[in-house]
């Protein structure tokens, strides 16, 4: 019988290891268009730049946004749709969703 050669089982790739390919420097060098790209550093950034049971102003929200990447309203706009920030009809407040 042939001796089969047997590979170690693969290791999941970490969400922050795939994340962080897509910063230089700390600052993330382009949003991602490919959805599960883009929902893995939608996650990522509401996990590590807002805190859950805080509400957050507009201003907050693209102060935070502006340490990673210029264009602020894109990254808020997208985490709101992704229901990662959450607001209210009138816009006055943003907490951390699901």
């Amino acid at each position: 019988m042939p001796e089969q050669s047997t590979f170690p089982p693969q290791q999941p790739v970490r969400r922050t290891h795939q994340v962080s390919a897509l910063f230089t420097h700390g600052r993330l060098v382009t949003i991602p268009r490919k959805q599960a790209r883009l929902e893995q550093l939608l996650v990522h950034l509401a996990e590590t730049l807002f805190e859950r049971d805080r509400s957050y102003t507009e201003q907050e929200v693209n102060e935070a946004l502006l340490t990673v990447h210029e264009d602020c309203s894109a990254l808020r706009r997208h985490l709101v749709v992704a229901g990662l920030l959450v607001r209210p009809r009138d816009g006055s407040s943003y907490r951390r969703g699901r």
